[in-house]
């Protein structure tokens, strides 16, 4: 059995085509093949979404953790095949089962815990089942399934 991968913000670069404002993962670790994966999202203040969702009362919205497990899971299977610098792009097909249990606001570390339900290498479909927690306690959930394009998207 091999050891875990990590993925640092360069290499999470080099495999998702986001940028800011809308890349919502900083580190990707316990990179486990295809399989499973947990990411990390500091929450800050200076995100540009906090300004108007809600002006004095700030919360992270839950389209968009969504979008963070939905990155994780990119950046977990690009890592697992080896698709840096392939200029992979990916996109929602689907957000099942989606729940929201508790408030993301900045100040929290958000943990995206990934786990592939369907999938294979060379499969241009995957599914996922998410999980995002803030210190342990579950802030939401969804299963969502993702197409990967490795036709070439823009240049980086």
């Amino acid at each position: 059995m091999t050891e875990p991968q990590t993925a640092d913000i360069q290499l999470i670069q080099r495999i998702l085509p986001h940028r800011y404002p809308f890349l919502l993962v900083d580190r990707v670790e316990g990179i486990e093949g295809t399989q499973a994966a947990t990411g990390i999202k500091n929450v800050t203040a200076n995100e540009p979404h906090f300004q108007g969702h809600f002006p004095g009362h700030p919360i992270m919205p839950g389209v968009t953790i969504v979008e963070a497990m939905a990155q994780t899971a990119g950046v977990m299977v690009g890592v697992a095949l080896d698709l840096a610098d392939q200029r992979l792009l990916l996109y929602f097909m689907g957000i099942d089962k989606a729940k929201f249990r508790r408030k993301v606001v900045p100040g929290d570390v958000l943990e995206m815990r990934i786990e592939t339900l369907r999938g294979k290498p060379g499969g241009k479909v995957w599914k996922f089942s998410g999980r995002a927690e803030v210190a342990g306690e579950l802030a939401a959930e969804a299963e969502f399934s993702a197409m990967f394009d490795q036709s070439g998207g823009a240049p980086a």
